[in-house]
């Protein structure tokens, strides 16, 4: 059940709100349409049920508001347009990535590509993609965990009508099910073929909220459908007739052998075609553009308001695959064998964008087929297919609302980034380049001479602001946060920035080893360059190499998390990116104005006092590694990364860690 009550969008200037004082509510075991011109406010009366947008109202699901869901992935499924991916990425990556998210296992990935029809584009980049493949993804990343409530923003928008047919199926499965599901349509004829009740808004303001039944009753023009071989000539009789009689008659051609008929009556027609002698197969009263009845696949039922399991979807596919269950009718066509239940069977058209047509028949019910009765009722009929035994549920219980906060980030998120870190040949690019240039500046230095061989190593000349290592490292960690602003994978069920604490240490920690490796790769390609190009000569072994090392090291660490965190705080890679160039540029300087100054008290014996402080002993040994800890931060570069650093977590911790006021 989801219940919105009084959703108002939050108005820019002396502009009216897009929705205004929305109420209305989706059952379970039906498919609500939301219906409204463009412009009306569809998108943003979604995304004020999500939290997404800025407003008053509040929306409950089952009983809870969003933000008291610990996991609202589980309880809500979102496709808001397209589905929101790096385009370089895989189907099956993507899918990977996001079973992390939602803390299922990654082979959910596999089984929700084979339930919606794209298990041989797995290995398919998401930019290359068809219209109708993307939809299919996007209802596979909704329904990863299984959530008991669908809500899709004009999901048949742009598909062709096969497609369509499959679309409201499959939504048609899930809330035979007992689920939830509710889509936003700017057609009225959509609506009342694919929906069991329909929400009509205007200006962001109820309508109406009806039955599909009441809706094309009071709504859409009733006509009359006709099959007949010789349509054209049948036309040409109708016409000649209503202008004789001077009635308004409009005759539309569907098809060679298919008329829609407005304005009259089956007794009419059939009367005219047997005066001319006109053979016709097929009379039909129909509401709007309503395709003719298909005998409806049968269903499992559970109680409402319960979630819907995949695996009841899976069993009912498998039966409608391999034929009729026992105690359905054996006659009309094979439920599914088409994908829509207004094709012509006879025509033999087929889609090329379709590779696997057994999932067209995944969850079918003609749009003919009455509401999923509620599990209290009568049971079942024969033919049903048989499902899981559950523990009953009372359909109006609401489990009591864990009084937590819902924050956003996914379940598992040290896995979530690395999927999506490799996920794309970014990471491997990166990687390269920097190898390249590194080994070139390095070639060019030593060539030049009078360079240290640390700087020669780290390929950092003196006018550079940055190695190219440290500019590697801060190009992934700006990517991090970067990507989710670009391709926000997690907005559409816990809102546009990331907020978990979790996901930002995961991002930290990912982006720190990534560092450390593109150091390592760097010194090591400078160091192969050099010797095979001037031989053993420009290097010598270092007399001191830890604190050269723990200094080279916290530049790449700092530098990536210096992407991450004004990423993460401005919400663009190119500013993450551009902060992390500020600080050799801009901050350097003025703290080395402040460290360069004479000091009255000179700082030695900081170490020993350090050591005092500890509560455990420490080894004489400790001595060296705390004085070269401390003597990388007392150096310009050092201090000035490390102030940075603190100022960006502070700027990340204001904008996107800071919890906003909902009632």
């Amino acid at each position: 059940m989801i219940q919105a009550i009084g959703l108002t969008s939050t108005p820019r200037r002396d502009l009216p709100p897009l929705v205004d004082d929305l109420t209305f509510e989706a059952r379970p075991g039906c498919v609500t349409a939301l219906l409204g011109e463009p412009g009306s406010g569809k998108t943003t009366a979604l995304r004020l049920m999500l939290e997404l947008a800025p407003g008053r109202g509040v929306t409950y699901f089952r009983g809870r508001p969003l933000h008291r869901i610990p996991h609202p992935a589980r309880e809500v499924g979102v496709l808001l347009g397209d589905v929101p991916g790096h385009p370089s990425r895989t189907v099956r990556n993507q899918l990977r990535m996001l079973c992390a998210a939602v803390g299922v296992p990654a082979s959910r990935a596999d089984t929700m590509m084979e339930v919606v029809g794209i298990g041989g584009l797995r290995d398919q980049r998401l930019g290359s993609l068809s219209a109708g493949m993307d939809r299919r993804l996007g209802l596979a990343a909704a329904m990863l965990a299984d959530p008991c409530a669908l809500l899709l923003d004009e999901p048949t928008a742009g598909l062709a009508p096969r497609e369509r047919a499959w679309l409201h199926g499959l939504l048609r499965g899930h809330a035979s099910l007992g689920g939830t599901v509710l889509f936003t349509t700017d057609d009225a004829k959509e609506a009342a073929r694919s929906a069991d009740r329909v929400v009509s808004i205007a200006s962001g303001r109820l309508v109406a909220d009806q039955d599909a039944a009441d809706f094309a009753r009071t709504r859409l023009r009733p006509r009359v459908a006709v099959r007949t071989p010789h349509a054209a000539r049948l036309a040409d009789v109708l016409g000649r007739e209503a202008r004789a009689a001077h009635r308004g008659v409009e005759i539309v051609e569907e098809s060679g052998s298919r008329l829609s008929v407005y304005g009259s009556s089956c007794a009419e027609i059939g009367e005219a075609a047997f005066r001319h002698g006109v053979l016709v197969h097929q009379l039909a009263d129909e509401t709007g553009d309503t395709a003719l009845p298909v005998p409806p696949v049968p269903q499992a039922r559970t109680g409402a308001g319960s979630g819907v399991r995949l695996e009841a979807r899976l069993e009912a596919a498998a039966q409608v695959r391999t034929g009729p269950h026992p105690g359905t009718a054996a006659s009309g066509p094979r439920p599914g064998a088409t994908g829509s239940g207004s094709a012509d069977p006879g025509s033999g058209a087929t889609d090329p964008a379709i590779t696997d047509p057994r999932p067209a028949a995944t969850g079918v019910r003609s749009a003919a087929a009455t509401p999923p009765a509620p599990a209290a009722g009568p049971a079942a009929p024969a033919g049903a297919f048989p499902r899981r035994a559950r523990p009953a549920r009372d359909a109006h219980a609401v489990r009591p609302a864990p009084a937590v906060r819902r924050v956003g980030g996914p379940l598992r998120p040290v896995r979530y980034e690395l999927r999506r870190v490799f996920g794309t040949a970014t990471p491997y690019l990166t990687a390269v380049l920097v190898a390249v240039v590194s080994a070139a500046t390095a070639l060019v230095l030593a060539r030049a001479g009078h360079t240290s061989q640390n700087r020669m190593l780290a390929a950092w000349p003196e006018p550079f602001p940055l190695p190219p290592a440290a500019l590697g490292a801060g190009l992934l960690g700006a990517l991090a946060f970067g990507e989710e602003y670009r391709y926000p994978a997690l907005a559409a069920d816990r809102g546009t920035v990331p907020r978990r604490l979790g996901l930002l240490t995961a991002k930290l920690g990912v982006c720190a080893a990534l560092a450390l490796l593109l150091g390592a790769l760097a010194v090591t390609a400078d160091a192969a360059a050099l010797h095979l190009v001037f031989g053993p000569a420009p290097l010598r072994a270092p007399a001191e190499w830890a604190a050269p090392a723990a200094s080279w090291a916290g530049l790449l660490v700092g530098c990536a998390w210096a992407g991450v965190l004004a990423s993460g705080a401005f919400r663009s890679a190119v500013l993450g990116l551009a902060a992390v160039l500020a600080v050799p540029v801009a901050v350097v300087p003025l703290v080395r104005k402040v460290l360069e100054g004479p000091s009255a008290h000179p700082a030695s014996g900081v170490a020993s006092r350090l050591r005092a402080l500890a509560s455990a002993p420490l080894p004489p040994e400790a001595d060296r590694f705390v004085l070269g800890a401390l003597r990388v931060m007392a150096q310009p570069v050092g201090a000035a990364l490390l102030l940075s650093l603190m100022v960006l977590l502070c700027a990340y911790a204001f904008t996107g860690l800071r919890t906003r006021v909902r009632w």
